[in-house]
């Protein structure tokens, strides 16, 4: 990908320089980038290979907790309502119940927020909630654990799940 991007770059920059001689046509000329009737490149700035990407707006949904201030502050003093998923880095389920919840989370259009906690890393905040397995995902409004599931759930149970947490 990178290497396609450099050769476009280059490409561009290239026959963005080309300037055609003002000399008569002739075979010489006829076959190059420049046409007779016009002194002009085909490929004039205005009308480079290069286009602009797509550029999607989206919004973070989820968070990683780095300490247990961290947690205090982002999850506990939230104002709005939390899904924490406690999970670990070798945990095969972790990695498929992750995105599906943030996909439900996202549907939410920010009137909740997901914290990423890393059991490996903050065991003392695992064995705080009582966490004995993963994934296990706790959701908390005002600092109140509401609802919480462990293992791995499929879509529609994970937007029902996020859904009665919000309250609707």
């Amino acid at each position: 990908m990178a290497h396609r991007l450099l050769v476009r770059r280059i490409w561009t920059v290239s026959v963005r320089d080309v300037r055609c001689p003002r000399a008569p046509s002739s075979a010489l000329y006829s076959t190059s980038l420049c046409s007779s009737a016009s002194p002009q490149p085909l490929l004039s700035p205005r009308r480079s290979l290069t286009r602009a990407l797509p550029v999607t707006s989206r919004r973070q949904v989820s968070f990683n907790v780095q300490d247990q201030e961290d947690f205090t502050e982002r999850v506990i003093n939230s104002e709005l309502p939390v899904v924490i998923d406690f999970h670990a880095q070798w945990c095969g389920p972790c990695k498929i119940l992750g995105p599906r919840l943030e996909k439900a989370i996202g549907k939410q259009k920010g009137r909740v927020t997901m914290a990423k906690v890393d059991i490996d890393e903050h065991t003392d905040l695992a064995i705080e909630y009582g966490v004995s397995a993963v994934p296990t995902v706790i959701a908390m409004r005002g600092g109140d654990v509401i609802d919480q599931f462990v293992g791995i759930k499929d879509e529609d149970q994970l937007d029902s799940f996020v859904k009665k947490l919000i309250g609707q």
